[in-house]
């Protein structure tokens, strides 16, 4: 057996057909990973691709799955919309037969699959069914950040029903033990924010951090964890405030995901914790208008592939 077929195996889905998805993945050809990268997607589409952008696939390991439609760069087609899905089942039955180490997922257009009359919330959201998880976390990294959201893709009227005392503990949980065994910090530092502004002001602007999220902070480091606030969100992000944590919890996509995406817009990494499978991601959109063109920018996905490595590695 060769090297390279000794090391651990990631697999890489290209995401949207007609997005950047197939475009970024050719990035990948000739670059020196300490796993084997295998691209999951259509192969004519990607040779396809590679000649309209004047590269080469040589070199790039492709695991064929076929597309369901012709596709077009820019172009959504919800014909296509099963093929994504395709992609996707395909990764994690390989990570669920340790085929695949990890997978690190390219982006996919929500709105053009639930267009073809399939229900689909997101990648978190979707893994977190096929596996039978109950409860997963999205948490980002990037920027010397790593970002987990309380709550996910809620319309904001919704969110303060959603953060309940049992809902809030089992993501802080679900943090930490990630933290601990992905990552290998011991005891790691996490910093809650509070929903309200000010973290609701003693109450004057709303009662969430002293009925639900305080007291679920208190039980918690009963139990060993390392947890501060809740804080002020505005005031969280801060330098002085961040000096010497290891995560940061949001109560809500937006509270979080932008300031994370200022600092580290071309090279985040979205990982979802709490799954039985590891799983990185990209940290942005199908970016329809660049697809085909030789301008989407790599940056995210070598830093997804990055990040899906060093924790194979940490094993």
């Amino acid at each position: 057996m060769s090297g390279a077929e000794r090391r651990p195996v990631i697999a890489v889905t290209s995401g949207e057909p007609a997005g950047i998805g197939p475009d970024i993945c050719l990035a990948l050809v000739g670059d020196d990973w300490p796993v084997r990268v295998v691209v999951l997607g259509d192969r004519g589409l990607i040779e396809s691709r590679a000649r309209q952008l004047g590269r080469s696939t040589e070199g790039l390991d492709i695991i064929h799955v076929p597309l369901r439609a012709p596709c077009t760069p820019g172009r959504l087609a919800p014909a296509n919309a099963p093929y994504v899905l395709d992609i996707l089942d395909r990764a994690l039955a390989g990570c669920q037969s340790n085929e695949f180490a990890a997978m690190v997922t390219a982006p996919v257009h929500k709105g053009v699959i639930n267009d073809a009359g399939i229900p689909f919330t997101g990648h978190t959201e979707y893994l977190a069914e096929k596996t039978g998880t109950p409860r997963v976390v999205m948490m980002l990294a990037g920027g010397g950040l790593r970002v987990a959201l309380a709550t996910t893709h809620l319309a904001l009227k919704d969110v303060p029903a959603a953060i309940t005392r049992e809902e809030l503990a089992t993501t802080l949980r679900i943090v930490d033990a990630d933290l601990r065994v992905k990552f290998g910090i011991p005891r790691p530092r996490i910093l809650v924010a509070g929903l309200n502004p000010h973290a609701g002001e003693g109450g004057h602007l709303g009662r969430e951090e002293i009925d639900t999220i305080a007291p679920v902070i208190e039980a918690l480091r009963a139990e060993g964890l390392d947890l501060v606030g809740p804080l002020p969100a505005d005031t969280l992000f801060t330098r002085r405030v961040l000096e010497g944590s290891h995560a940061q919890v949001a109560m809500y996509h937006d509270q979080g995901l932008a300031v994370l995406k200022y600092v580290a817009f071309a090279d985040g990494v979205n990982i979802t914790l709490g799954l039985p499978v590891l799983r990185t991601s990209v940290d942005h959109g199908t970016a329809l208008d660049l697809a085909g063109t030789g301008k989407a920018d790599p940056g995210s996905l070598f830093a997804a592939v990055g990040m899906a490595a060093e924790i194979v590695a940490r094993g």
